[in-house]
């Protein structure tokens, strides 16, 4: 492993983290859309992780087998709509946005939902600056015992 390979892999996580939030807090920003630009009413928004520099090599597999594990980080494979959760509907006959019926369908937002994967992402991010430091404070120890 080289000195700068663990910046590379926590740098990866603190962009996948940040990503994350940023996603989270435009779902929470949203939460009562009932209508977006194309008409339909918002839809929660999630990210899809996958390890960062793998591949179908033989050499991968090979590595992994013998038990010389070398991670790569993290990336961002997508960003998804949640069109499993049902939208919220509510009785409103006053909104612009309700049907014939009177119903309005909010977004398949929940707050304390949002708010529980923000403060994973916040604290997995803040496990990635405190690796990130460690292997900073190795690198500068090491570099300074070369001064001596």
């Amino acid at each position: 492993m080289g000195l700068f390979t663990s910046f590379d892999i926590n740098a990866s996580g603190l962009t996948a983290q940040r990503y994350r939030m940023d996603v989270i807090a435009q779902n929470i920003a949203n939460a009562n859309t009932t209508r977006t630009e194309n008409g339909d009413t918002y839809r929660r928004k999630g990210v899809i992780f996958a390890e960062k520099g793998t591949g179908a090599k033989f050499s991968n597999y090979l590595t992994r087998a013998t038990g010389n594990y070398k991670g790569g980080g993290v990336k961002v494979v997508r960003t998804f709509e949640d069109r499993d959760t049902d939208l919220i509907k509510a009785y409103d006959p006053s909104h612009p946005d309700a049907d014939e019926d009177g119903y309005v369908y909010y977004p398949n937002v929940n707050i304390i939902t949002e708010m529980t994967n923000l403060i994973d992402a916040s604290r997995s991010y803040e496990a990635n600056a405190t690796a990130f430091n460690a292997s900073k404070s190795i690198a500068t120890t090491g570099l300074n015992m070369g001064q001596s």
